[in-house]
């Protein structure tokens, strides 16, 4: 009966899956009978989570597969299409894009799922017993800015950036372009301090293409090492040198807290309770997209997404492993999406 059962889900999923844009895979016996989720290496480890505890209170369907590829390389998978081809979830540390959601359009993926699974923040970290240092936005873009303020990079050490600050070489690990942690760190952090500058801030009135060039093009003389979409390989090369610093976010320097700590901002601690309030400058939401489209047809979709809203609340199993409840608001509304599966209008997209 349990084979049966299988084998007519397998079937109504190469279906619904051909009426949905995959007609082409479908036609010659290729569908999925798994979840596929791409996207943050930040959300990774609490999706991955996630897909354990569905895997098993759902032994009738298959473990979803979770791919680290970064928010930005995630999305542009994610909108290209519908069909077991494409990925069904993706991941992001930070919101989509007006120009990811119009592409998604474009695509024919046209009904999605915004779901804000919790916070977190971007943590700037050393080696316990390493470099420490009370950092400030304007600290920190100087040091990592290809041209501060208009200007040619000239800092070499942490002294050339602020002289209370020790003459230690900058030697900065941090996410790549492709990242979502990256694109919240030029938001929230080099923006912020770039806007410290009253000529360079009234550039975004002026020339907003010139002020995002000035205010989050990240130096690449070797100070900055774009470390890839390994995050656990960022804690390795801090710990290896205790005069270099990584960027990430809090989950891992939850996960890490016997290894390395986290440096201040404006004076303020990277801690849960800080992030929840969003005392601490660099706190962001994390985000799930899902496909409509897909609900139906991917075996186990509908109950993976209602796994989530079990484990996100602050005293829930994601908050072990580092996530930041949202306010009570926000929960309720993702817990709304995710479960009576409301779709996004795009309105407010940047």
């Amino acid at each position: 009966m349990k084979k049966s059962l299988l084998l007519a889900t397998a079937v109504a999923a190469t279906a619904l899956l051909a009426s949905c844009g995959g007609a082409g895979d479908s036609a010659s016996g290729k569908t999925r009978d798994s979840i596929r989720a791409v996207g943050s290496s930040t959300v990774y480890p609490f999706a991955k989570a996630v897909a354990e505890s569905f895997a098993k209170s759902n032994a009738g369907f298959k473990s979803p597969i979770i791919e680290s590829t970064g928010t930005g390389g995630g999305v542009k998978l994610f909108c290209a299409g519908v069909g077991p081809q494409h990925p069904d979830i993706v991941n992001a540390s930070r919101r989509i894009k007006k120009a990811e959601f119009d592409d998604c359009q474009a695509n024919g993926v046209k009904d999605i799922l915004e779901v804000q699974v919790g916070l977190d923040g971007i943590a700037l970290a050393s080696a316990k017993g390493g470099i420490q240092m009370n950092l400030t936005p304007e600290i920190i873009y100087k040091a990592l800015a290809a041209k501060p303020f208009g200007k040619e990079q000239t800092a070499k050490t942490w002294k050339d950036v602020d002289p209370s600050l020790p003459a230690t070489p900058i030697l900065v690990y941090g996410p790549p372009s492709t990242s979502g942690t990256r694109d919240a760190l030029k938001e929230l952090i080099l923006e912020a301090g770039c806007k410290t500058d009253a000529a360079t801030k009234a550039l975004k009135d002026t020339d907003e293409d010139k002020f995002k060039q000035v205010c989050t093009e990240v130096r690449g003389d070797g100070a900055y090492v774009d470390a890839g979409e390994n995050d656990n390989l960022i804690v390795q090369k801090i710990e290896a040198n205790p005069k270099a610093l990584g960027i990430f976010g809090y989950s891992y320097l939850e996960e890490n807290a016997t290894k390395i700590h986290g440096l201040t901002i404006n004076g303020v601690e990277p801690t849960y309770d800080n992030i929840s309030s969003f005392a601490y400058p660099g706190a962001r939401p994390l985000y799930m997209y899902v496909k409509k489209a897909h609900l139906d047809a991917i075996p186990g979709l509908k109950e993976f997404l209602g796994t989530w809203p079990k484990m996100w609340n602050k005293d829930g199993s994601l908050a072990k492993i580092g996530l930041v409840a949202a306010p009570d608001a926000v929960i309720a509304k993702s817990t709304e999406a995710a479960t009576k599966f409301t779709t996004m209008t795009g309105d407010g997209l940047k």
